[in-house]
């Protein structure tokens, strides 16, 4: 497993060789790296297209800097259009556990200079622009946007067609979220197809341990820490487990699946891994058409404060269970039928 100072190394040889890509000169701008960080305002319009990936067709970038670098979005950034701006976007330049801005050098921002362009396979319905004054201190500039939310590249993404991002549960994030890959047609999380496993972690990270229903996340994330399972948990009226998402439905919308609890997502059938009964995993279609995993019936969750990288912030743990919240309560989920 990878090691606090093993990952700072990686991150810092990755700012390092970002560094030598943008004092490259100019006439070797067709060979920058996915991973170059934002350091100045855009002086043309970005272009948006699409790629084939083990996840499906989802968003590139289509401009010739950075052609065929992958787009993600990040889920707690919805906090902001739901709090109509009162709350900022989840990736921006606040200080963080790493030390480096989010929104420049770790999930740097598409940025455009006029209208972005829809290139093969996008909707340009969708495409639009945000006003962010937080990517370049000092400055205001235009982030595409893809049926309004920010798209970032991901600084572990160095060549196109790289996916390192895809499906990341991020403690790093202010609040935390999962980065998505971007389906074109409806601008939906393209998440693949979800896995699911059996996981032994300490309630509270420090009680006792309890063997609950969990869900691989962090899939393509270096090769050192890949495939990290969380928890998952179900949705119920009170303490004594009656089920508040009845007929199949999912009762957390909003604010509740943008932040706290975000929806186990998949893009086909899920998969059961052992232990795991493949005849109680099923599919549940939210109203934003993304399709949620249930288990014997019930939609499953994340909690976004199980989030956490091995040695770097956060600890492996059972953090949401028998969460009293607005929505009810949220309880971990046995393996067995």
């Amino acid at each position: 497993m990878i090691t606090r100072n093993l990952f700072c190394l990686v991150l810092m040889l990755t700012l390092g060789l970002v560094a030598l890509q943008f004092s490259s000169p100019a006439s070797a701008q067709s060979s920058v790296a996915c991973n170059t960080a934002v350091t100045g305002a855009p002086t043309g319009r970005a272009t948006v297209s699409t790629a084939s990936t083990p996840y499906g067709k989802v968003l590139v970038v289509g401009s010739a800097d950075y052609a065929g670098c992958s787009l993600y979005l990040l889920s707690s950034d919805q906090l902001d259009s739901l709090t109509t701006g009162a709350e900022p976007f989840a990736c921006s330049d606040n200080s963080n556990v790493l030390g480096h801005p989010c929104d420049t050098v770790l999930w740097p921002a598409l940025l455009t200079d006029g209208a972005p362009i829809a290139g093969p396979g996008v909707n340009p319905k969708l495409l639009g622009t945000v006003t962010r004054t937080d990517v370049l201190s000092g400055m205001s500039v235009q982030q595409v946007t893809y049926a309004g939310l920010p798209l970032y590249r991901f600084i572990f993404d160095e060549t196109p067609g790289e996916t390192e991002g895809a499906n990341l549960f991020d403690p790093v994030t202010s609040p935390a979220g999962i980065w998505y890959l971007v389906e074109p047609s409806r601008g939906r999380p393209a998440p693949g197809k979800a896995r699911m496993q059996v996981e032994t972690a300490q309630v509270g990270g420090t009680g006792p341990e309890q063997t609950v229903l969990a869900v691989s996340m962090d899939n393509d994330f270096t090769t050192d820490i890949p495939n990290l399972s969380f928890p998952v948990y179900a949705l119920w009226t009170d303490r004594d487990h009656e089920w508040i998402d009845r007929d199949h439905e999912s009762a957390c919308q909003g604010i509740c699946a943008a932040v706290p609890w975000p929806p186990v997502l998949t893009s086909s059938q899920p998969e059961a891994g052992p232990g795991v009964d493949q005849n109680a995993l099923g599919i549940v279609v939210r109203p934003d058409g993304t399709d949620q995993v249930t288990y014997n019936g019930k939609p499953l969750y994340l909690f976004y404060q199980d989030a956490y990288l091995p040695h770097i912030t956060g600890t492996e743990g059972i953090y949401g269970a028998g969460k009293i919240t607005p929505w009810g309560v949220f309880n971990t989920v046995a393996p067995s039928p």
